[in-house]
């Protein structure tokens, strides 16, 4: 007979006692029990040790590995400094293979040091020689703003694509996700310019088919009138429709339009660019666009939506701060 539950097989050895007890031989005892012969004489030799009790399962008796200090800094080093054969970065699978410790152990190990090789993240430094003064000039337009005046970031999220799905999305159920095509069709782009007023939490946006310097200008004059009297201070990245000569001569007709300019590689120190992922992730990502127009008037209809809830963007981190967490990132 075979099992594997530990009720019968205790049955088994009751019942090999109870045979035994009636006078029978091992030999006999083994074949009416369906056991070795072997097996009777072990368990009739427990039982006149240790009666009832010693027919249970005895513990089994496991020696724990014990891995030293060494190890566990040879899976660090491992992590860290080298790679799997023929792979790109290292599993707890791998690691432990390629280490000799075990499997849990290293991801023990791993969780201790804080170290997920399983992840990849990106960065990019600013090679900007004059760093640290554009921050603190944009980090302060946001923190203590000059009187009377209005600070505006502006920036534009170009080739927003207006992507139509081939057949209709189906729609979530319980225990089971929205789903829809893999496949699309483009219906065209275009281009959302944006200016957000920091202190009012509003955007002025209108979508252009080109982000050319004249475009950009057409956009500043559409937004000049809404503060009339007031200085501006607009906070902008370093692509080129931003600096041409057709935009220095502009500035030059402007004298209460002032231009401050992010460090190279700082987008994410213009504030439009929050309301950029918000566009991305709220309407853009999962939008179904039937055609640019459709496209165009639902972004719209997002800019509306926004103003109308006012949510203030606040800035939190000082210069100092922002130096040293950069400092700590090309330390590494």
């Amino acid at each position: 007979m075979r099992t594997t539950t530990a009720a019968q097989r205790e049955v088994w050895r009751a019942r090999v006692i109870l045979l035994a007890a009636e006078g029978k031989e091992n030999q006999v005892i083994a074949q009416e029990a369906g056991l070795s012969p072997r097996s009777v004489s072990l368990w009739r030799k427990r039982f006149a040790e240790g009666r009832l009790p010693a027919l249970a399962n005895r513990p089994k008796k496991r020696t724990p590995i014990k891995y030293t200090e060494e190890d566990r800094r040879r899976v660090v080093e491992m992590a860290c400094t080298t790679t799997p054969e023929a792979e790109t970065h290292w599993s707890v699978r791998t690691l432990a293979k390629a280490s000799g410790v075990g499997r849990e152990t290293v991801r023990d190990i791993l969780n201790g040091a804080r170290l997920r090789p399983h992840r990849v993240g990106t960065f990019t430094m600013s090679n900007d020689p004059e760093f640290r003064e554009k921050l603190i000039d944009v980090v302060g337009l946001y923190t203590d703003p000059p009187d009377n005046a209005v600070v505006l970031c502006v920036d534009e999220k170009t080739q927003v694509q207006a992507l139509d799905r081939r057949q209709p999305q189906l729609p979530m159920r319980p225990d089971q996700i929205a789903r829809r095509t893999h496949d699309y069709k483009r219906n065209g782009t275009t281009q959302l310019f944006a200016a957000l007023d920091v202190a009012a939490a509003q955007v002025q946006a209108q979508c252009k088919d080109r982000h050319r310097s004249r475009d950009f200008l057409r956009f500043l004059d559409g937004v000049l009138p809404h503060y009339p009297e007031r200085a501006i201070h607009v906070i902008l990245d370093n692509v080129s429709s931003h600096k041409s000569a057709e935009v220095q001569e502009w500035l030059g007709q402007h004298p209460r339009v002032s231009f401050h300019f992010v460090p190279t590689y700082s987008s994410w120190l213009n504030m439009v660019e929050i309301f950029f992922n918000l566009v991305q992730t709220k309407v853009v990502a999962r939008g179904v666009f039937p055609s640019k127009r459709d496209l165009v008037a639902k972004l719209l209809a997002f800019v509306d939506k926004f103003n109308r809830e006012g949510k203030r963007f606040h800035w939190t981190k000082t210069p100092d701060q922002i130096l040293q967490s950069l400092e700590r990132l090309s330390r590494h």
